[in-house]
């Protein structure tokens, strides 16, 4: 009853729940707001997204005659649940780690392709021929981030595993651990290729310029999301924000984790995650324009593919003698 109990606080209310929609949308906010004053506006409240989804949740809400209706209203649903589950096993160091048996990187890599699995299902049900571009674009970036992310967690968890004597770790909370002992990966060399790959990876998952290609307003209006309205839509930018917590998160716990305790290790968490939004979304949207499609695609299996391939196989060299 006890484990039972954590669990369901961990998903309802922290770190999972209401912290993390909060945190999420406090994320997106800040985003917004400091992209309109490097563009020269006064920008939006920080808390325009709070105000957005209140706003959603009071709207109708409608299908296209053409829409498939389960699949329809049941993609951002699925979206949501999988990203409030996602949550769970992603740890902060020094504040929670998540149980031994959910706390697995493989996992977390499935549940981090459903987002972009129920925006495929969302634009193909929708019947808009704006929805099916958006669906293909989708799979398409799928197809090219996805190879790097799992190239990435194999590397940590030879790093890891093998420099410990042991088999290859996909624990979060072991890494963090490792890490706590040796030093934060972040300042591993034999990792900054894995690190320049994440960098990479993460606008991608998130949709964020010059990756949000499925999504782009200026050419398919939103693409998956042009037919959505009131709830539904809220849900999307629940997933939304949710998935920010979950990908940055993941980034934090694999490369740089704080070898702090209590509030100090929420603070600084809470720190290193606005900094990578502000760094490494806010500054390098402002900075760039929208790939098309083909250039994404090829950069992805040009770059981050390859910088994850040569982290993999350093990793596994060294581990097994090859460098100190």
């Amino acid at each position: 009853m006890t484990n039972a109990l954590s669990i369901l606080i961990a998903a309802l209310l922290f770190p999972g729940g209401a912290f993390a929609l909060t945190f999420g949308l406090a994320l997106k906010g800040a985003d917004r707001r400091l992209a309109a004053r490097l563009q020269g506006r006064v920008g939006p409240p920080l808390a325009q997204p709070f105000f957005d989804l209140v706003k959603l949740g009071f709207k109708r809400m409608m299908a296209p005659t053409e829409a498939f209706e389960p699949m329809f209203f049941g993609a951002p649903l699925v979206g949501a649940a999988a990203m409030l589950i996602a949550i769970m096993l992603v740890p902060i160091a020094g504040v929670y780690a998540p149980a031994p048996v959910t706390g697995d990187l493989i996992v977390l890599i499935y549940l981090l392709a459903i987002p972009g699995i129920a925006l495929m299902i969302a634009g193909s049900a929708s019947g808009s021929p704006y929805g099916a571009l958006g669906f293909s674009r989708e799979m398409a970036m799928r197809i090219a981030y996805e190879g790097p992310i799992v190239l990435i967690a194999i590397a940590v968890a030879l790093r890891v595993g093998l420099a410990e004597g042991s088999a290859p770790t996909f624990s979060l909370a072991g890494i963090v651990r490792y890490q706590h002992a040796h030093g934060m990966l972040l300042f591993d060399p034999l990792m900054w290729p894995a690190v320049v790959a994440f960098a990479f990876f993460y606008p991608a998952n998130l949709g964020i310029v010059p990756f949000d290609i499925p999504e782009a307003e200026t050419e398919v209006l939103e693409g998956p999301l042009l037919e959505y309205s009131g709830p539904a839509l809220a849900l999307f930018k629940m997933m939304s924000a949710l998935k920010a917590v979950v990908v940055l998160g993941l980034g934090v716990a694999l490369f740089m984790p704080l070898p702090l305790a209590g509030l100090a290790a929420l603070a600084g968490w809470i720190v290193e995650m606005l900094a990578l939004v502000l760094v490494g979304v806010t500054a390098v949207r402002v900075a760039t324009g929208r790939m098309r499609i083909d250039q994404a695609f090829v950069f992805f299996l040009k770059w981050p593919l390859m910088l994850a391939l040569l982290s993999l196989v350093v990793a596994a060299w060294s581990t097994m003698g090859g460098i100190p």
